[in-house]
C-alpha cells in the first residue's frame, strides 16, 4: 500500500477542487486498484460534484440555507456560527474510496473530487491518500 498527503489552502472558498492532485498520485502508482482519500478535520468534508457549471455557488447557497451562520448552535467556541462548521462532516464524508484504472481515477464525465470547507477559522487542510492495488 502506497500513501501520500498534501495540504490545501481553502481561504475564501467553500469548494476546493483536488481532482488533479489525486490524479497525479494515481498516475505515480501506475496501476489499477482503489485510492482511499481521507480528510482528518472536524469542520470540512469531501464530495464528488460537477464543478465549473455554477454548482459551486448552488452549494454555497444550500449550505447557507441549511446551516445559517448565527448564534443558534450549542457548539459556541470561535466566531458566531462556527457551530455550523462542525456539522459539515455529518453531511459530507470525511473519506472517499475511488476506483483507479491503469493509473487514472475512474470518475464520471462531470465528476470532480472536492473539499467542502465552510470554516473561516482554519484555512489549511490536509488530504491523506492511500493506494491499494487490485
Amino acid at each position: 500500500m502506497q500513501g501520500a498527503e498534501f495540504s490545501v489552502e481553502t481561504r475564501g472558498r467553500l469548494v476546493n477542487d483536488i481532482t488533479e492532485r489525486l490524479e497525479s498520485f494515481c498516475r505515480e502508482q501506475a496501476g489499477s486498484g482503489l485510492v482511499h482519500v481521507f480528510l482528518p478535520h472536524a469542520t470540512a468534508g469531501l464530495a464528488l460534484m460537477e464543478t465549473g457549471s455554477g454548482s459551486e455557488r448552488d452549494l454555497e447557497e444550500a449550505v447557507e440555507r441549511l446551516m445559517p451562520r448565527d448564534d443558534r448552535y450549542r457548539h459556541r467556541h470561535g466566531s458566531v456560527g462556527h457551530g455550523a462548521d462542525h456539522l459539515m462532516p455529518v453531511l459530507e464524508s470525511l473519506s472517499l474510496m475511488l476506483p483507479v484504472d491503469d493509473g487514472h481515477l475512474s470518475l464520471g464525465t462531470w465528476q470532480s473530487v472536492v473539499i467542502v470547507d465552510p470554516n473561516r477559522e482554519n484555512n489549511q487542510r490536509t488530504v491523506r491518500m492511500r493506494f491499494v492495488r487490485s
